[in-house]
């Protein structure tokens, strides 16, 4: 944990090399989409990319610690909450655990407002 607390210089931070944006993270794919919010949130407003080759799993933030052996090593994860809050909590934890992470800089509306017909219309020609 220190190690990647001591990366994150106002360069690093400042460069954005820490997060994503909703935009970006739909054109990436093989990505895993880690839902940290609470399963009562996921199950009132919940995202599936599996359209977009991004594959979705929901581990709430207090159980990531004991289930951090589900998430790849080999892909790329976007972490998200709906706040940014706990998804920050995520990328910082993951982050000195050595994934490949990234803080999904994105809101409920956020994401929704992505999802529009065409979007998936389009997504799912391919």
């Amino acid at each position: 944990m220190e190690k990647a607390l001591k990366s994150m210089s106002l360069e690093f931070l400042g460069n954005g090399k820490h997060k994503i944006s909703a935009e970006k993270f739909l054109e990436t794919k093989n990505t895993l989409f880690l839902d940290v919010r609470d399963q009562k949130e996921v199950e009132t407003i919940a995202f599936n990319f599996r359209i977009f080759g991004i594959e979705t799993l929901s581990i709430p933030i207090d159980e990531l610690p004991d289930r951090v052996n589900e998430l790849p090593k080999d892909k790329p994860i976007a972490c998200f909450c709906s706040s940014g809050t706990r998804s920050a909590w995520a990328y910082i934890y993951l982050f000195s655990k050595g994934f490949n992470v990234k803080w999904l800089e994105a809101s409920n509306e956020d994401l929704a407002k992505l999802l529009k017909p065409g979007r998936i219309f389009k997504a799912g020609k391919h």
